[in-house]
């Protein structure tokens, strides 16, 4: 079987894996499921970001936020949920490429850290406003629908969520093999190259950062209506911590690794959840033992599979296949 239809048969059983699965799950395994669905939009995104740009970003938590809160402000305001929900990536982009022309002049941990930044001051900020219901959050998002036809159950959202994270692997596939997704990958490999052979990197640098903020923004959407309130607790600095991990594990400048990295960490976090709260357990027993394994998880992946599950595993199906050729050529 050759490459592309192989992909394609992956694709299709993937599809109808997440279509058939919700029909089985009960309601609080449907929540895990509408959360990984969130996650691999997110850190699709992302690894468009690190894998291609070259740019590390610890604050994707933000444009999560943005995107909640456009949608949740616009359908609290009055008006219609598709439209916030259609907002919610723009807005989160716009916001994106305002900080992104000062931010993206940074370069490596000076780059997270700014990033990080952005996250810490919008929490705050967000806070404070009241507008936004501050630190208590902002309540009664309607559900989205249209009309008078509105989403009240958790499988509606779960396929919602499920179309969403294709459309979103879709976008990414094409933005790869697109000509700009060419220059992206000359700007991975060496920034100089890439400029002296004409690519605008600053331009491509800046959309790429945009784009994995709509991507964020579009999550952030989803999820504000699909509980009914937010708030700066909602988007804490583990979750950009969270998405860093996933795109790392699955593997950087991918289609599938954010799938593979979202789905291993979104289960190892439930495991962690699990354990953490059992009697006898500290309250911060989560967390902590989340950061834990989310560091242990990193090394780990950076000294045994550095460019990630997926790519390394790929990698060594492929010398299996090669070395199971040879005898046939002698």
């Amino acid at each position: 079987m050759t490459r592309p239809k192989f992909g394609y048969t992956v694709a299709g059983a993937v599809a109808a894996g997440s279509c058939a699965v919700p029909l089985l799950m009960s309601r609080s395994q449907l929540t895990i499921y509408i959360l990984l669905g969130l996650a691999i939009i997110v850190t699709t995104g992302l690894s468009l970001l690190m894998g291609y740009a070259g740019q590390v970003s610890l604050g994707q938590g933000a444009f999560y936020a943005i995107g909640a809160y456009t949608a949740g402000l616009m359908a609290v305001g009055g008006l219609p949920p598709l439209l916030g929900l259609a907002a919610a990536p723009v807005f989160a982009a716009a916001v994106a490429a305002a900080v992104g022309i000062p931010l993206l002049r940074l370069r490596g941990h000076y780059l997270a850290f700014a990033t990080l930044a952005v996250q810490l001051i919008l929490l705050s900020l967000v806070g404070q406003f009241e507008f936004t219901g501050g630190d208590i959050g902002l309540r009664g998002i309607p559900q989205l629908g249209v009309g008078d036809a509105t989403l009240t159950s958790s499988l509606a959202y779960a396929y919602v969520t499920w179309v969403a994270a294709a459309l979103a692997l879709l976008l990414a596939r094409n933005v790869i093999r697109s000509r700009p997704g060419r220059g992206l990958r000359a700007l991975a490999s060496t920034e100089i190259a890439a400029k002296s052979a004409g690519v605008p990197v600053g331009r491509y640098k800046l959309a790429a950062f945009s784009l994995s903020a709509a991507y964020a923004g579009l999550a952030g959407g989803i999820y504000a209506f699909y509980l009914g309130y937010i708030s700066p607790g909602s988007f804490p600095v583990l979750i950009s911590i969270e998405f860093v991990v996933m795109a790392v594990v699955g593997g950087l400048g991918t289609v599938w690794g954010p799938v593979v990295g979202a789905t291993l960490v979104t289960l190892l976090v439930q495991a962690l959840n699990a354990l953490g709260t059992m009697p006898g357990m500290p309250p911060y027993a989560p967390s902590v033992l989340s950061y834990a394994v989310y560091a242990l998880l990193l090394v780990l992946v950076l000294l045994f599979m550095p460019r990630g599950l997926l790519p390394s595993i790929a990698a060594r199906l492929e010398e299996r296949r090669a070395l199971a050729r040879e005898p046939a050529r002698r």
